[in-house]
């Protein structure tokens, strides 16, 4: 069965999927949800398909994302964009997702980046959103929360939790990074000269914070926890290779 974690901030069904319960093997194992990379297509359907049963709906209406660290927010209505099956290409290029249609759940997929899912109850409006550091510096997560205003919901409704992402004692970045985000709060020294930690999750939970919404972390980092999550970072500190993706998904 697919693994999955939640968080009580959310009352919508939601989860932040592990790596645990799917069908890939080798550095794909076991449950990679990401359409890029060369995992047969076949395991990453059935992946998908069991995170959507997982939380009570059909694999058709999981709707992703092909991802590209930007701010756009696209509706998700009961039409088929996005849905599960389609191709990478065919997918809409976005990185947050909206929708007030019950029975669609709305997925992103990460392996360090932080994702976010949001709720209204009161108006019905469910969001999610991908947001590495170019994302959220770019307004991904405030650009969500403005198309749930847009669908009805009100920005002081809206509860959003950041699921698993590095964390800021694994995520080592250079001055330019620094200087890209432009918030020192965020920041510690690094272990090198010319170096910091960045704290990802802190630095979106505070956004959102500023812009009216309640918003927390769920305070699990991606890199350390091998046994759970996919991470980008370790890879790379690995020497390459192939990276599955992990998914978190909400339903209306």
């Amino acid at each position: 069965m697919a693994e999955f974690l939640t968080h009580p901030a959310l009352a919508a069904r939601h989860g932040f999927f592990t790596r645990r319960g799917g069908v890939s093997t080798g550095a794909y194992a076991e449950l990679n949800c990401g359409l890029r990379g060369d995992d047969p297509p076949a395991n990453v359907a059935e992946n998908r398909a069991r995170a959507a049963r997982a939380l009570g709906v059909e694999p058709a209406d999981l709707r992703s994302l092909r991802q590209v660290h930007g701010p756009r927010v696209v509706e998700a209505t009961g039409a088929a964009e996005g849905a599960t099956g389609a191709a990478w290409d065919a997918l809409p290029e976005a990185d947050g997702l909206v929708t007030r249609a019950p029975g669609l759940a709305l997925g992103v997929i990460t392996a360090d980046c932080a994702p976010a899912l949001f709720h209204d109850a009161e108006a019905g409006v469910i969001g999610a959103a991908h947001a590495g550091w170019r994302g959220a510096v770019g307004g991904v997560l405030e650009a969500t929360v403005e198309a749930m205003v847009a669908l009805g919901a009100d920005r002081h409704r809206v509860n959003a939790v950041i699921g698993p992402c590095i964390a800021k004692a694994s995520y080592e970045v250079r001055a330019d990074l620094r200087d890209a985000v432009g918030d020192p709060r965020f920041f510690a020294p690094g272990r090198d000269a010319g170096h910091f930690q960045f704290d990802l999750a802190g630095y979106c939970v505070a956004r959102l914070r500023a812009a009216g919404v309640a918003a927390t972390a769920i305070g699990l980092d991606t890199l350390t926890d091998e046994a759970r999550f996919f991470s980008h970072r370790r890879r790379t500190l690995a020497g390459g290779g192939p990276l599955g993706h992990q998914i978190s998904a909400i339903v209306l």
